[in-house]
Protein backbone atom coordinates (compact mmCIF):
# COMPACT_ATOMS: atom_id res chain seq x y z
CA UNK A 1 0.00 0.00 0.00
CA UNK A 2 1.31 3.15 -0.65
CA UNK A 3 2.13 5.78 2.41
CA UNK A 4 0.78 8.64 2.52
CA UNK A 5 2.50 11.75 1.63
CA UNK A 6 2.77 15.68 2.31
CA UNK A 7 4.54 18.75 1.30
CA UNK A 8 7.17 19.93 3.29
CA UNK A 9 6.32 23.38 3.32
CA UNK A 10 2.55 22.45 4.38
CA UNK A 11 3.96 20.61 7.11
CA UNK A 12 6.77 23.51 8.52
CA UNK A 13 3.81 25.97 8.40
CA UNK A 14 1.23 23.88 10.42
CA UNK A 15 4.38 23.08 12.85
CA UNK A 16 4.99 26.60 13.14
CA UNK A 17 1.19 27.90 13.66
CA UNK A 18 1.09 25.05 16.81
CA UNK A 19 4.34 26.72 18.46
CA UNK A 20 2.53 29.79 18.10
CA UNK A 21 -0.42 28.92 19.80
CA UNK A 22 1.53 27.51 22.77
CA UNK A 23 3.28 30.71 22.76
CA UNK A 24 6.53 29.60 21.92
CA UNK A 25 8.72 32.84 21.24
CA UNK A 26 11.12 31.67 18.39
CA UNK A 27 8.44 29.54 16.81
CA UNK A 28 9.39 29.53 13.17
CA UNK A 29 12.84 29.02 13.85
CA UNK A 30 12.21 26.17 16.19
CA UNK A 31 9.66 24.40 14.03
CA UNK A 32 12.19 24.61 10.90
CA UNK A 33 15.22 23.41 13.29
CA UNK A 34 12.91 20.04 14.04
CA UNK A 35 11.90 20.03 10.49
CA UNK A 36 15.70 19.87 9.28
CA UNK A 37 16.62 17.17 12.15
CA UNK A 38 13.87 14.75 11.24
CA UNK A 39 14.34 15.16 7.63
CA UNK A 40 17.91 16.20 6.93
CA UNK A 41 16.46 18.98 4.50
CA UNK A 42 18.48 22.48 4.35
CA UNK A 43 16.97 25.73 3.82
CA UNK A 44 18.66 26.15 0.17
CA UNK A 45 16.67 22.61 -1.16
CA UNK A 46 13.26 23.67 0.99
CA UNK A 47 13.16 26.75 -1.11
CA UNK A 48 13.98 25.07 -4.17
CA UNK A 49 11.47 22.22 -3.75
CA UNK A 50 8.81 23.68 -0.90
CA UNK A 51 6.65 20.66 -2.47
CA UNK A 52 8.86 18.21 -1.94
CA UNK A 53 6.71 15.47 0.18
CA UNK A 54 7.91 13.68 3.25
CA UNK A 55 6.52 10.60 4.39
CA UNK A 56 3.78 9.71 7.17
CA UNK A 57 6.25 8.24 9.47
CA UNK A 58 8.25 11.56 9.34
CA UNK A 59 5.19 13.56 9.80
CA UNK A 60 4.52 11.35 12.84
CA UNK A 61 7.55 12.25 14.13
CA UNK A 62 8.01 15.75 12.97
CA UNK A 63 4.31 16.44 15.11
CA UNK A 64 6.00 14.71 18.31
CA UNK A 65 8.55 16.69 18.78
CA UNK A 66 6.11 19.82 18.05
CA UNK A 67 4.40 18.54 21.03
CA UNK A 68 7.41 18.14 23.17
CA UNK A 69 8.34 21.49 22.34
CA UNK A 70 5.15 22.85 23.35
CA UNK A 71 5.54 21.55 26.70
CA UNK A 72 8.84 23.77 27.03
CA UNK A 73 11.65 21.29 26.71
CA UNK A 74 14.27 23.27 25.09
CA UNK A 75 14.90 22.49 21.25
CA UNK A 76 18.93 21.61 21.83
CA UNK A 77 17.19 18.62 24.03
CA UNK A 78 14.98 16.98 21.18
CA UNK A 79 17.85 17.50 18.84
CA UNK A 80 20.57 16.71 21.24
CA UNK A 81 22.98 19.43 19.95
CA UNK A 82 23.34 23.31 19.86
CA UNK A 83 26.04 25.53 17.28
CA UNK A 84 28.51 27.47 19.18
CA UNK A 85 31.23 29.26 17.66
CA UNK A 86 30.46 27.84 14.41
CA UNK A 87 30.89 24.43 15.59
CA UNK A 88 28.08 21.81 16.92
CA UNK A 89 28.13 20.54 20.44
CA UNK A 90 25.94 17.96 21.68
CA UNK A 91 24.07 18.71 24.53
CA UNK A 92 21.41 16.98 27.15
CA UNK A 93 20.10 17.87 30.51
CA UNK A 94 23.51 17.31 32.19
CA UNK A 95 24.84 20.53 30.62
CA UNK A 96 23.73 24.01 30.27
CA UNK A 97 23.27 24.75 26.67
CA UNK A 98 25.66 26.59 25.06
CA UNK A 99 24.47 30.04 24.78
CA UNK A 100 25.31 33.19 22.05
CA UNK A 101 26.40 35.35 24.70
CA UNK A 102 29.29 33.42 25.67
CA UNK A 103 30.81 33.29 22.66
CA UNK A 104 31.91 37.00 23.48
CA UNK A 105 33.90 35.02 26.33
CA UNK A 106 35.74 32.90 23.40
CA UNK A 107 36.39 35.64 21.08
CA UNK A 108 38.00 37.87 23.87
CA UNK A 109 40.42 34.66 24.84
CA UNK A 110 41.06 33.87 21.16
CA UNK A 111 42.61 37.33 20.89
CA UNK A 112 45.16 36.45 23.63
CA UNK A 113 46.08 33.20 23.33
CA UNK A 114 49.71 32.63 22.25
CA UNK A 115 52.23 29.45 21.60
CA UNK A 116 52.24 27.16 24.16
CA UNK A 117 49.72 28.44 27.04
CA UNK A 118 47.97 26.26 29.19
CA UNK A 119 44.47 26.56 29.98
CA UNK A 120 41.85 25.77 32.27
CA UNK A 121 38.24 25.87 31.68
CA UNK A 122 36.46 26.12 35.15
CA UNK A 123 32.76 24.92 35.23
CA UNK A 124 33.49 23.20 31.82
CA UNK A 125 30.06 21.94 31.43
CA UNK A 126 29.43 20.91 27.42
CA UNK A 127 33.09 21.85 26.78
CA UNK A 128 32.31 24.60 24.47
CA UNK A 129 34.34 27.30 26.28
CA UNK A 130 37.93 25.21 26.05
CA UNK A 131 37.01 23.08 23.11
CA UNK A 132 36.10 26.06 21.04
CA UNK A 133 39.44 27.54 22.28
CA UNK A 134 41.80 24.70 21.04
CA UNK A 135 40.05 24.25 17.51
CA UNK A 136 39.60 28.03 16.63
CA UNK A 137 43.06 29.14 17.63
CA UNK A 138 45.96 29.44 15.55
CA UNK A 139 49.00 29.46 17.99
CA UNK A 140 50.48 26.09 18.24
CA UNK A 141 51.20 23.81 20.94
CA UNK A 142 48.14 25.54 23.02
CA UNK A 143 46.63 22.49 26.03
CA UNK A 144 44.10 22.62 28.32
CA UNK A 145 42.07 21.25 31.03
CA UNK A 146 38.20 21.33 31.78
CA UNK A 147 36.81 21.04 35.56
CA UNK A 148 33.59 20.21 36.26
CA UNK A 149 31.78 18.95 39.30
CA UNK A 150 28.94 17.12 37.30
CA UNK A 151 30.24 13.97 36.03
CA UNK A 152 27.69 13.43 33.57
CA UNK A 153 28.29 16.94 32.15
CA UNK A 154 31.96 15.79 31.68
CA UNK A 155 30.50 12.57 29.86
CA UNK A 156 29.43 15.18 27.40
CA UNK A 157 32.11 17.08 27.64
CA UNK A 158 34.44 13.79 26.79
CA UNK A 159 32.07 13.13 24.10
CA UNK A 160 32.39 16.55 22.33
CA UNK A 161 36.09 16.96 22.20
CA UNK A 162 36.08 13.36 20.17
CA UNK A 163 33.15 14.42 17.87
CA UNK A 164 35.66 17.46 17.46
CA UNK A 165 38.94 15.67 17.62
CA UNK A 166 40.42 17.91 20.67
CA UNK A 167 43.18 16.24 22.52
CA UNK A 168 41.73 17.93 26.45
CA UNK A 169 41.98 16.51 29.85
CA UNK A 170 38.76 16.46 31.82
CA UNK A 171 38.99 17.05 35.89
CA UNK A 172 36.09 15.94 37.83
CA UNK A 173 35.79 17.97 41.12
CA UNK A 174 34.73 20.91 43.68
CA UNK A 175 36.46 23.71 41.22
CA UNK A 176 40.03 23.35 42.28
CA UNK A 177 39.66 20.51 44.14
CA UNK A 178 41.80 17.94 41.83
CA UNK A 179 43.51 20.29 40.14
CA UNK A 180 47.18 19.37 41.07
CA UNK A 181 48.52 21.45 43.78
CA UNK A 182 51.71 22.36 40.99
CA UNK A 183 49.48 22.72 37.76
CA UNK A 184 49.90 26.16 36.37
CA UNK A 185 47.95 27.73 33.67
CA UNK A 186 48.69 30.62 31.65
CA UNK A 187 44.93 31.40 31.30
CA UNK A 188 41.51 30.83 33.09
CA UNK A 189 38.26 30.63 31.96
CA UNK A 190 35.15 30.15 33.32
CA UNK A 191 30.98 30.87 32.62
CA UNK A 192 30.45 29.63 36.43
CA UNK A 193 26.82 29.44 37.63
CA UNK A 194 25.85 33.00 38.40
CA UNK A 195 22.31 33.80 39.17
CA UNK A 196 21.28 34.49 42.98
CA UNK A 197 18.83 31.51 43.66
CA UNK A 198 15.80 34.09 44.53
CA UNK A 199 15.77 34.64 41.07
CA UNK A 200 15.56 31.06 39.40
CA UNK A 201 11.98 30.55 40.09
CA UNK A 202 11.56 33.62 37.67
CA UNK A 203 12.91 32.04 34.74
CA UNK A 204 11.34 30.88 31.35
CA UNK A 205 10.70 27.67 31.85
CA UNK A 206 12.90 26.26 29.60
CA UNK A 207 15.58 27.60 31.78
CA UNK A 208 14.24 26.71 34.96
CA UNK A 209 12.72 23.10 34.09
CA UNK A 210 15.75 21.65 32.10
CA UNK A 211 19.02 23.44 32.76
CA UNK A 212 20.27 21.66 35.67
CA UNK A 213 19.75 23.64 38.44
CA UNK A 214 23.63 23.48 39.77
CA UNK A 215 25.26 25.05 36.76
CA UNK A 216 22.54 28.28 37.22
CA UNK A 217 22.41 28.41 40.97
CA UNK A 218 24.94 31.27 42.26
CA UNK A 219 23.79 31.12 45.63
CA UNK A 220 22.27 34.21 47.72
CA UNK A 221 23.79 36.88 45.36
CA UNK A 222 25.07 35.45 42.30
CA UNK A 223 28.87 36.01 43.26
CA UNK A 224 29.78 32.88 45.52
CA UNK A 225 31.60 30.96 42.33
CA UNK A 226 33.58 33.95 41.78
CA UNK A 227 34.83 34.32 45.26
CA UNK A 228 35.94 30.98 45.04
CA UNK A 229 38.01 31.42 41.70
CA UNK A 230 39.38 34.23 42.67
CA UNK A 231 40.51 33.36 45.31
CA UNK A 232 41.90 29.71 45.04
CA UNK A 233 42.99 30.78 40.95
CA UNK A 234 45.73 32.67 42.25
CA UNK A 235 47.27 29.26 43.49
CA UNK A 236 47.38 28.13 39.47
CA UNK A 237 48.22 31.33 37.31
CA UNK A 238 51.10 32.24 36.40
CA UNK A 239 52.68 35.82 36.31
CA UNK A 240 50.53 37.43 33.51
CA UNK A 241 48.19 34.98 33.06
CA UNK A 242 44.67 35.81 32.53
CA UNK A 243 41.92 35.25 34.26
CA UNK A 244 38.33 35.72 32.08
CA UNK A 245 34.84 35.84 33.72
CA UNK A 246 31.44 35.80 31.62
CA UNK A 247 29.15 37.79 33.84
CA UNK A 248 25.55 37.89 34.57
CA UNK A 249 23.56 41.22 34.83
CA UNK A 250 24.99 43.85 37.36
CA UNK A 251 28.11 41.84 38.42
CA UNK A 252 30.77 43.28 36.42
CA UNK A 253 32.00 45.88 38.67
CA UNK A 254 31.74 43.45 42.11
CA UNK A 255 33.54 41.04 39.95
CA UNK A 256 36.47 43.26 39.06
CA UNK A 257 36.49 44.21 42.60
CA UNK A 258 37.04 40.74 43.68
CA UNK A 259 39.96 40.39 40.81
CA UNK A 260 41.71 43.56 42.16
CA UNK A 261 41.70 42.46 45.63
CA UNK A 262 43.37 39.36 44.63
CA UNK A 263 46.11 40.82 42.52
CA UNK A 264 44.92 40.85 39.48
CA UNK A 265 45.61 44.39 37.13
CA UNK A 266 44.57 46.13 33.82
CA UNK A 267 40.51 44.53 34.77
CA UNK A 268 38.71 45.37 31.97
CA UNK A 269 34.73 44.67 31.06
CA UNK A 270 33.42 43.69 27.60
CA UNK A 271 30.00 44.10 26.48
CA UNK A 272 28.02 41.38 24.70
CA UNK A 273 26.15 42.24 21.25
CA UNK A 274 23.25 43.07 22.89
CA UNK A 275 25.51 45.74 24.54
CA UNK A 276 25.44 44.75 27.93
CA UNK A 277 28.34 43.43 30.36
CA UNK A 278 29.13 40.21 29.32
CA UNK A 279 32.84 39.40 30.31
CA UNK A 280 35.40 40.92 33.41
CA UNK A 281 38.93 39.85 32.32
CA UNK A 282 42.34 40.82 33.81
CA UNK A 283 45.99 39.75 34.46
CA UNK A 284 47.50 38.50 37.26
CA UNK A 285 50.42 40.90 37.93
CA UNK A 286 50.64 40.21 42.18
CA UNK A 287 54.86 39.88 43.03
Amino acid sequence: MKRKTLAIQQIYKEGREHLEKAGILEAGLDAWYLLKHVTGIDKAFYYAHPEREISEEEKERYFYYIEERKKRIPLQHLTGEQEFMGLVFSVNRHVLIPRQDTETLVELALKKIEKGMRILDMCTGSGCILLSLLKLCRAEDVTGIGADISKEALLVAKENAERLGVLVQFVNGDLFENIGSGEMFDMIVSNPPYIPTAVIDGLEEEVRLYDPYIALDGREDGLFFYQRIVKESILHIKRGGYLLFEIGCGQAEKVAGLMEKAGYKDIRVEKDLAGLDRVVYGMYNEE
